[in-house]
């Protein structure tokens, strides 16, 4: 009889196995197998003595065992209790494990300590919440090595006018140098997931832009919502307008400006964008100048996106 080949699996996710521990599609658990990978992601993150490492999602260890030799901490969150338990016997009575920090629960609903580093296996479900939490944390931090689905880390370098441009590349590339590191099957993981994945670097800027990035994001998320439109078609949505003018009544309010009686929001916004030379520009296309311009236009003439 022909031999059956035995899927080769590692010793630790067989000691997981054998305690009754199944990975739960809740929480996106895949697990990062391959050691040439785990190595590459360490490598990448050019770790030094001194740093403090947040992990998210350590699941059974493999990154957190690479990395907690070469730093003086290493902060891992971890959402399931099994696996906390998992990870914590895995380092007991190693000599490096009093550098083991642990945080149970989810990150999103969590308050991010100090850190230098975060090197992490982002779960697919969470990436862009988590990025922009990362970005938005303070003090900064040196650099972040994720790993993500492929579309989602190709969304993040896209350049405009790629089809993959969208207002997740604009925000993330005015926060941070974003830059494509590695692609990653999906045979590297168990179990395997339906997607190939790529790993990530982003380096926050220090300092950031000097403008609110809350206002920023409601005037992006109108350009983007129909992004191979003009600006001016966006920016005269009966809703958008509305908007617009209760903002622009609330500035005047504040600020004892007269408002004409005949005021109409229609025709200033179409007066701003025809004057910069906006209108007929798409979000598509445009860079980070040509948002920022886009702003200071609307702000000017008193017009915010809050």
């Amino acid at each position: 009889m022909p031999k059956v080949k035995c899927a080769k699996k590692s010793r630790t996710h067989l000691e997981v196995q054998k305690q009754g521990i199944g990975f739960n599609k809740q929480f996106g658990q895949h697990i990062l197998k391959n050691p040439l990978v785990v190595d590459s992601m360490v490598e990448k993150a050019a770790l030094r003595p001194t740093d403090t490492v947040l992990e998210i999602g350590p699941g059974t260890g493999n990154l957190t065992m690479k990395m907690i030799d070469r730093v003086k901490k290493v902060i891992a969150c971890e959402i399931d209790p099994r696996l906390v338990a998992e990870l914590q016997k895995r380092v007991q009575g190693t000599p490096s494990a009093h550098k083991l920090q642990m945080m149970v629960g989810d990150v999103l609903k969590t308050d991010l300590p100090f850190f230098d580093i975060c090197v992490a296996n982002i779960p697919y479900q969470t990436s862009s919440p988590l990025v922009f939490k990362l970005l938005l944390h303070r003090p900064f931090f040196r650099c972040a090595i994720l790993m993500f689905q492929r579309e989602f880390a190709q969304r993040l370098v896209a350049p405009p006018g790629d089809k993959l441009y969208c207002r997740l590349s604009l925000n993330v590339q005015l926060l941070a140098r974003v830059d494509h590191l590695m692609k990653i099957g999906r045979n590297n993981f168990r179990p395997p997931p339906k997607v190939e994945s790529s790993v990530v670097r982003l380096e926050p800027k220090n300092p950031p832009p000097p403008i609110n990035f809350q206002e920023w994001d409601g005037m992006v998320r109108i350009a983007f919502l129909r992004k191979n439109k003009t600006l001016g078609a966006a920016f005269k949505n009966s809703k958008v307008l509305s908007l617009l003018e209760k903002n622009y009544r609330i500035h005047c309010s504040f600020n004892n400006i007269p408002i004409p009686e005949d005021f109409e929001m229609k025709q200033k916004v179409t007066d701003i964008l025809e004057t910069n030379s906006l209108d007929k520009k798409r979000a598509r296309s445009m860079d980070i100048d040509d948002f920022l311009g886009v702003l200071h236009a609307f702000n000017s003439s008193g017009i915010h996106f809050n």
